[in-house]
């Protein structure tokens, strides 16, 4: 599994140039800096309000900010950036080399310093050396939180697996021991908790070569003309429904979608599994498709369980599964919704959920027509 897809971090689009948002008051010192900066995305702004916005809108991987402006000096905008994001990129141009600025700007967290006028091999070897200390950064963070992720994974892996082999292990000790009625009315009760157990099992395997196949899969979409309709209706077939939940289905005429039909109906997969088994012995899932203008929604409401308000910003992060009973023993790992969230995003849409306690829950999904 690629790092950028496991973490779905905010970063630029793997292949895209770097952006540098460059700050001064002079407009051509900041069209210097665009036409020395070249190979890089360049953003302008004037004044450290303006730099504000715009970084706060973009993705930016440097700022290049000059120190005397007006409403604000780049000390002040330093100073908020970092306070946004401790591991924002920011170098100073300043024409002042009192020893006061260097320090305040030492305090703040600033990355390099460049003088002014401004000397053209020095700023390109400046802004070079600073996003490859950040490139290296986040790969050591990305090595970091992946072998947390995998440590975490192992764990939860265990834990789910211990439990069922301990109740199968322990029917086949007492049937060896001869402790068990082979003819008795609880040990054919005991037979169907077993078999159970062993069905169990057989969802987690299948669950981890589903999420293995995600794991390893390639990094971009393979678009290709699409029936939404037809991926919706047969997921609703291949689901495994209890006799006593109804199934509505309501397609609608749409034209063929540019999808990468593999991840779509992961993620399709996951948000109407859940609906079913969070629904309870009765109930109904409702799974109703319909365009709005040049988006297409896919509306999941289920009569289940519901989650807390509270929790409902916790549902796509990664292992977070919603346990009313506090059993442990929820199926699955916790990484469906997370998963299925990351893939519609690749598609340009979104994905939102309302639930309330013993009231059920609406997932909506979201995607561009074009």
């Amino acid at each position: 599994m690629t790092l950028q897809t496991l973490h779905n971090e905010d970063h630029g689009q793997p292949g895209m140039p770097e952006t540098i948002l460059v700050v001064d008051d002079e407009p051509v010192i900041r069209a210097l800096c665009e036409k020395v900066l070249g190979e890089y995305r360049i953003l302008h702004a004037g004044n450290c309000a303006e730099a504000l916005q715009i970084y706060q809108k973009e993705h930016c991987d440097l700022i290049l900010t000059d120190v005397m402006m007006p409403g604000g000096s780049g000390i002040d905008l330093l100073s908020q950036v970092k306070t946004l994001d401790p591991n924002a990129v920011v170098i100073i141009m300043t024409g002042f080399s009192q020893k006061d600025i260097v320090l305040s700007a030492l305090r703040e967290g600033a990355d390099d310093f460049i003088n002014k006028p401004i000397n053209l091999l020095q700023l390109k070897t400046a802004v070079g050396k600073s996003l490859a200390r950040k490139r290296l950064k986040e790969e050591v963070a990305s090595l970091k939180r992946l072998d947390g992720f995998k440590s975490k994974f192992l764990s939860l892996i265990s834990h789910k697996l211990r439990t069922p082999i301990t109740a199968i292990s322990l029917f086949l000790q007492n049937v060896e021991n001869g402790v068990c009625d082979l003819g008795d009315e609880v040990f054919r009760k005991n037979i169907k908790l077993v078999n159970n157990e062993v069905e169990y099992l057989g969802r987690l395997v299948s669950d981890l070569l589903s999420f293995s196949q995600v794991m390893e899969g390639p990094e971009g979409l393979n678009l290709e003309l699409c029936d939404l309709n037809g991926i919706l209706t047969e997921i609703v077939n291949e689901e495994q429904r209890k006799e006593g939940v109804e199934t509505e289905f309501l397609a609608s005429p749409l034209p063929l979608l540019h999808l990468d039909r593999g991840k779509i109906t992961f993620a399709f997969r996951q948000i109407i599994e859940n609906a079913y088994k969070f629904t309870g012995e009765t109930g109904r899932v409702s799974i109703t498709l319909c365009s709005a203008g040049d988006t297409v929604q896919v509306v999941v409401t289920d009569t289940g369980i519901g989650i807390p308000r509270q929790e409902l910003s916790k549902v796509f992060e990664k292992f977070y599964q919603t346990d009313p009973d506090n059993a442990g023993q929820v199926r699955g790992f916790g990484l469906g919704l997370f998963y299925a969230r990351e893939f519609v995003r690749q598609h340009g849409g979104s994905i939102n959920i309302d639930s309330e306690p013993r009231r059920g829950s609406t997932v909506t999904v979201t995607l561009p027509l074009k």
